[in-house]
């Protein structure tokens, strides 16, 4: 089943970084955010991609183009052009991935329609560029299967910015540091599943939105239902955020390494 990830925002809120590369550029240890996500849904044998490309599209063409020589060993014959070999050492081998530039400025609505003629089947996945989560995929697509409405977003709840106080009048009973919220709390984590009749809802246009408007038509009709994730879920959308997820990975704490 091929997965569409929206690769295309400006990414403004983290300026620090993106001012020089797009979002899904930003790294994780030694990797960038969409080699993460990518990883995620490999682990559960989808390796089929179409990254919808906008701002700085182009540095993400050129790390796919260079992936090759840049995760294997090579042997180089100097003066001899075709005696270069390349010794696989990564595990990637069989990722289908497809770039198509959608525009700059366009909405992710928009994106998707603009990337219709790459998607095969009547059913496929979606997710943002910019957030991961241990969320179990085969899971996720057989909850899609077994309820018949269009499209499935996975319903997740978030970091706490702040420290969580349960409080007694003035004692303080507990404190936990950005606990993951609980209870009612729950947003759109992306990792969606959709039917086909989901591009029947959009246009090409630039203007042309995803969330607002589509989904919320969709909800209207009964056709939108959540895959609850109790687990780990974590976006990307500042560079404390970066930073958060870098030092989970360097400590080996890294929840959504489910590969």
């Amino acid at each position: 089943m091929q997965t569409i990830i929206f690769c295309g925002g400006l990414g403004t809120r983290m300026h620090e970084e993106t001012e020089f590369r797009p979002k899904p550029m930003v790294k994780i240890g030694l990797y960038p955010m969409i080699w993460h996500i990518m990883k995620i849904y490999a682990h559960y044998k989808h390796t089929d991609f179409v990254l919808t490309l906008g701002y700085k599209g182009d540095m993400i063409k050129e790390y796919f183009l260079n992936y090759e020589a840049m995760n294997n060993d090579i042997t180089i014959e100097l003066g001899k052009r075709e005696a270069l070999c390349m010794h696989n050492c990564h595990d990637e081998i069989g990722w289908k991935v497809t770039l198509a530039n959608t525009g700059e400025k366009s909405e992710k609505g928009g994106r998707l329609k603009k990337v219709e003629k790459y998607i095969q089947g009547d059913i496929f996945m979606l997710t943002y560029g910019d957030g991961v989560a241990d969320v179990d995929i085969s899971r996720l697509i057989k909850f899609h299967k077994s309820h018949g409405k269009m499209v499935t977003l996975t319903g997740v709840h978030p970091i706490a910015r702040f420290g969580e106080l349960q409080i007694d009048g003035q004692h303080v009973k507990s404190f936990q540091e950005k606990p993951q919220i609980s209870g009612g709390g729950m947003i759109n984590g992306g990792f969606f599943v959709l039917n086909r009749e989901i591009l029947d809802y959009l246009t090409p246009e630039d203007e042309c939105d995803f969330e607002y408007g589509p989904l919320e038509r969709l909800a209207e009709q009964g056709e939108l239902m959540v895959f609850e994730h109790q687990g780990f879920w974590h976006c990307m959308d500042t560079v404390r955020d970066a930073k958060s997820l870098n030092k989970l990975w360097e400590h080996g704490n890294a929840p959504w390494k489910v590969w």
